[in-house]
């Protein structure tokens, strides 16, 4: 029997919601997509579904909700989660993000690993920091998308995902990958895919071998 593949592109929108109790059965497998406000998230989502799923905006922090989509394995899903960084967002608004946010991360049982985008241009921020730490106390797996790649030339490019490597020590931390991605380019997309479906798909793989 052979396994179930994919395909991205039929990737549809399923719900929305504000805190856990609203987000759809905590079965199957998903991973979530984390990043600040301006890091190009929604973007991102964008060109690995080659659909516009993602709200894109030019007024960062307009996603403000936990979007659940559904591909075309069932109960395999992708998440967006909402943006930080943007002092516009009033504080209530940020302190509500924070607590469901939390709440979804340390309490969803069925999430396989975070993608956490950051540009590539700029060093970590807080709340890249707080996701790194969060999925290292909680021994999730965490790829890090080093996005806007085609802002820098290719020799900066590699240098930049060289010196992240060294930074978070992914040599001696087998929780953590980094790669570049540029949706403009559509850079890292096919490496990107790879990476989900080893997440995604591994329970499946476990479950036909063991049978």
């Amino acid at each position: 029997m052979s396994l179930p593949q994919i395909q991205y592109h039929l990737t549809r929108f399923n719900t929305s919601a504000s805190k856990l109790s609203q987000c759809p059965e905590d079965t199957g497998a998903e991973v979530a997509f984390a990043g600040r406000s301006n890091a190009g998230k929604s973007s991102a989502i964008n060109t690995l579904t080659n659909a516009k799923l993602a709200r894109t905006s030019k007024t960062p922090g307009r996603t403000q909700l936990i979007n659940f989509f559904d591909t075309n394995v069932e109960g395999v899903r992708i998440v967006d989660l909402p943006g930080y960084g943007y002092a516009k967002v009033p504080i209530a608004m940020k302190e509500h993000w924070q607590k469901h946010l939390d709440d979804y991360l340390q309490n969803r049982e069925c999430l396989r690993g975070v993608v956490l985008m950051v540009d590539i241009r700029h060093p970590l921020k807080e709340f890249d920091q707080m996701m790194i730490q969060w999925c290292s106390e909680a021994g999730m797996p965490l790829h890090i998308l080093l996005t806007k790649a085609d802002k820098l030339n290719r020799g900066a490019a590699q240098n930049a995902l060289l010196k992240m490597k060294q930074l978070l020590d992914v040599k001696n931390n087998p929780l953590v990958t980094i790669q570049t991605f540029s949706a403009l380019k559509t850079t890292g997309v096919d490496q990107l895919r790879e990476h989900l479906n080893r997440w995604l798909l591994e329970d499946d793989e476990a479950q036909q071998e063991a049978e």
